[in-house]
């Protein structure tokens, strides 16, 4: 293999020939056991490079029979083969010793002078590689390259650390080993994704055990320089280690013949970047199915970025994209992301506070200054669904399964399910989620305790983005970890305990990394200025049982009437997983009982679901009302401000790994009729809750008083615009003029979480004040009250509170009652504005 490397991997298992099925013998068979160490070498090979290799083989094995053996594989390889020009390997003294095999692909050796052997003449660096391989018998099998670009000498080093870490305990223990780093960015991209502390993609100096090294070149296919990567990807999904040594820069071992330290051949690049694309070909069409399928989802909203509003938003669409325009106007104005006057004047809001998703929205401000905040948002909703669906299947497949389609469909429910879904009605946040499960496979390497240093430092990076992304989701997913991990206890008591150790001192670490990237954000969050506490979600905010079996309002079988009777909104039905798709959870959890992360699965899925409930389980068809699990949690900091209903969502991923576990093995069943009993099983369970795509509405249109300008007459700088009625969580529409208006003025009002009381609360919306109360009611439907002189001292101590400049009533219902209102708050007439009644109210006016 091309560049410096070496791998080492020690496990029992038989090796395989191209298109052999697992277990079965190879060509070689004969071979295996007899000799100490293979070294295969595609060649041609110079005579001064053969020579120096035999030398040192001799030094460093011995030269018994049995000690070593020399394998040099033909190649028609036009890169390789300018390697041969002071001298190949075909005949002489040195080819002589019995030790040294020249072989062609296909078996033949190279003196073999048959048809077969040459029509079977190796095409590339991968087929010659796997030629030589299968045909080795060492219990360990050294690749090098015909140049010796990496010294000899080093193999004493990989042999220290395979012995090294080759110890008593699983097979699944045992490392491969690595040395040195690919010169080819490219390749190191697109190669291995996935290997911890993996910085090579290519091995020419490299050390395997050689059980491991047949049976994984045994399983590759391509015939080109991209089998680096092939070999080392199926290694990593076996659960074999990979494990790195560097060579000491500027450090010699073996004299290199003239041609060595011309270096070593250079494979085409354009032939790996094919192999590549061809290797990843999978994963790429699974991403493409993702990302059709988060279009699908959003479809009416790419359809429409101007008109068109997410119908069950609620108020949240204009909400977030106000947060994406706050967030770049405070940016490329050098103000403090954290905080804005924007809205809720004249206190401000908090924005660490609040659910700004300053780690995706910074990032995006070019995309918002071209395009504008509703591109950004439905750019984050589309490719944040898809992204999250990528790395649950990541995730599914790395640890769980080795069928791609199998991880896939996992990673699609997990990412999916009808609360993600439902959610991404107006909920980046709880829809961007593609950390999550980097965050919890890096904790699962913890546990491992392999590298804590590395893995710890890795955790507390991705904490800290995701605490930038999604506060909420991260604490959710944190209680679905830890009672996987209590789960995981019960179940698996000893390797539970030997993760302890490990788990706690990585933990350590990533806070210790993690703690001063947030500490100053954070503070401010909870001690800076419009903190608050905790926030009142009411008694309603848990999980109705029924709603655990129900379909969601965006569920193929949904039924948006019986959805909306069992959650809080359209944006919160955090469950509604459907019966049918649950009975199969638990099917497979009886199925596959045997399997501790099975079991451990099924417990957290029957505890989030529990908590989910809230602290009051009322009974179904009955006045019983039972108290609930979530109750030792509601006072927990944090917790406290969490919507318990949201702890359901851990049971997507929690069904996304059962359903993959299960086509697993469905689809490594020997009988069709069990193999299509299986996948009808599970199409009965997914088909009611596939996603219909999200509906739109028009949405409401910017008065032509805010798109002309014509504002800036009446609002001067530090003074708020009052909107009639204030925007609030029922009604925010001002916040897209403000959006319109590039953040020209300010608002009295708003829509976002900030402290009431003096206990500093946290509620949706700015504190509320007589006058906004007033003009809220009467423009549902309440009859005005009776002017006298304390309203009037009311309506003016509130307008000069909120520092006004301007009171706008656009054309709307009940228009007239309100503006007879204002007329007799304020005393005197409005005046028309192209679409809207002003009063002005600064400082100065009567």
């Amino acid at each position: 293999m091309s560049g410096e490397g070496a791998v080492g991997a020690r496990r029992e298992t038989p090796a395989q020939s191209p298109g052999q099925t697992p277990g079965q013998s190879p060509a070689g068979a004969r071979w295996l056991g007899a000799v100490g160490l293979s070294v295969v070498v595609p060649g041609p090979v110079p005579e001064a490079s053969l020579t120096a290799l035999r030398e040192h083989l001799d030094a460093h094995c011995g030269p018994g029979p049995g000690a070593w053996e020399l394998i040099v594989v033909g190649t028609d390889d036009a890169a390789t083969d300018e390697a041969a020009t002071d001298g190949t390997v075909t005949d002489g003294p040195v080819t002589e010793d019995p030790r040294i095999r020249l072989i062609r692909p296909g078996g033949g050796d190279a003196d073999a002078d048959t048809d077969a052997g040459t029509q079977h003449a190796a095409t590339g660096k991968g087929a010659a590689l796997r030629a030589g391989v299968l045909a080795s018998a060492g219990d360990r099998v050294l690749l090098t390259d015909a140049a010796l670009a990496a010294p000899l000498d080093e193999l004493a080093r990989l042999e220290e650390v395979l012995d090294q870490d080759a110890t008593p305990g699983p097979d699944d223990a045992a490392p491969a080993v690595v040395l040195g780093r690919s010169r080819n960015a490219l390749v190191r991209t697109l190669g291995i994704p996935g290997i911890p502390g993996f910085r090579a993609d290519t091995c020419a100096f490299a050390l395997f055990d050689g059980d491991r090294a047949r049976a994984a070149f045994g399983a590759s296919a391509l015939d080109g320089p991209a089998i680096d990567a092939e070999v080392l990807r199926w290694i990593r999904r076996r659960g074999w280690q990979v494990a790195e040594v560097e060579l000491p820069a500027g450090r010699g071992g073996t004299p290199k013949t003239p041609h060595a330290r011309a270096g070593a051949p250079r494979p085409d690049r354009r032939q790996a970047l094919g192999e590549l694309l061809r290797l990843n070909a999978g994963g790429l069409a699974v991403a493409l199915a993702f990302l059709a399928l988060s279009f699908y989802v959003l479809q009416g909203l790419w359809r429409d970025l101007d008109g068109a509003y997410l119908a069950d938003a609620l108020q949240d669409q204009n909400q977030w994209e106000w947060f994406v325009g706050v967030t770049t106007d405070n940016i490329t104005h050098l103000r403090n992301p954290l905080f804005t006057l924007s809205q809720g004047m004249p206190d401000g809001v908090n924005l660490m506070a609040n659910a700004t998703m300053l780690g995706l929205n910074v990032p995006l401000i070019p995309v918002t200054l071209l395009f504008g905040e509703t591109v950004t948002f439905a750019l984050v909703l589309t490719l944040g669904m898809a992204a999250s669906a990528w790395t649950w299947y990541w995730l599914i497949r790395r640890r769980f399964v080795r069928s791609r389609w199998a991880a896939a469909a996992g990673g699609a429910l997990a990412a999916f399910a009808p609360p993600m879904v439902s959610h991404a009605n107006g909920h980046p946040n709880f829809v961007v989620l593609f950390m999550i499960p980097l965050i919890i496979d890096r904790a699962l390497r913890l546990c491992e305790g392999r590298n804590v240093t590395r893995d710890g430092v890795l955790l507390g990076l991705f904490a800290t983005y995701q605490i930038f992304i999604g506060e909420e989701p991260l604490l959710i997913a944190a209680l679905g970890m830890l009672v996987f991990c209590l789960a995981y206890l019960l179940v698996d008591r000893r390797r539970a305990l030997a993760a302890v150790r490990p788990l706690g001192s990585g933990l350590a670490v990533a806070l210790a990394v993690c703690l001063p990237l947030v500490i100053v954000p954070l503070y401010w969050q909870f001690f800076g200025p419009q903190s608050y506490h905790s926030v009142l979600h009411g008694d309603n905010a848990g999980n109705s049982p029924r709603a655990l079996i129900a379909y969601a309002s965006r569920s193929l079988f949904g039924d948006p009437e019986t959805a909306g009777k069992l959650s809080l909104n359209t944006t919160e039905q955090n469950a509604f997983y459907g019966w049918p798709l649950l009975a199969f959870g638990v099917a497979v959890c009886v199925w596959l009982w045997r399997s501790k992360a099975v079991r451990a699965l099924a417990l957290t899925g029957f505890v989030v679901l529990l908590l989910s409930l809230g602290p009051w389980v009322p009974v179904p068809r009955t006045e019983i009302v039972l108290p609930g699990p979530w109750r030792l949690m509601i006072k927990l900091p944090l917790f406290e401000s969490v919507i318990e209903g949201r702890v359901a969502m851990v049971c997507a991923p929690v069904l996304g790994i059962l359903l993959a576990l299960a086509l697993d093995r469905i689809l490594r069943l020997r009988t069709r009729e069990l193999r299509t009993l299986g996948l009808l099983g599970a199409a009965a369970a997914l088909i009611p809750v596939l996603p219909l795509p999200l509906t739109v509405r028009d949405r409401a249109p910017v008065p032509a008083f805010i798109t002309s300008g014509d504002w800036k007459g009446y609002v001067k700088d530090g003074e708020a615009l009052v909107p009639v009625p204030l925007p609030d969580p029922g009604q925010a529409d001002a916040l897209h003029w403000q959006v319109e208006a590039d953040f020209g003025f300010r608002l009295a009002g708003g829509y976002f979480n900030g402290p009431w009381g003096p206990d500093r609360i946290g509620i949706y919306g700015a504190t509320p004040r007589h006058l906004s109360n007033l003009l809220r009611d009467v423009r549902y439907g309440a009859q005005p009250p009776e002017i006298d002189a304390g309203w009037r001292l009311q309506a003016r101590q509130d307008l000069e509170y909120w520092k006004a400049g301007a009171v706008v009533l656009p054309f709307q219902d009940r228009d007239t009652e309100l503006r007879d209102l204002l007329t007799g708050l304020l005393g005197r007439d409005p005046e028309q504005v192209r679409d809207v009644w002003v009063w002005r109210v600064g400082p100065g006016e009567p």
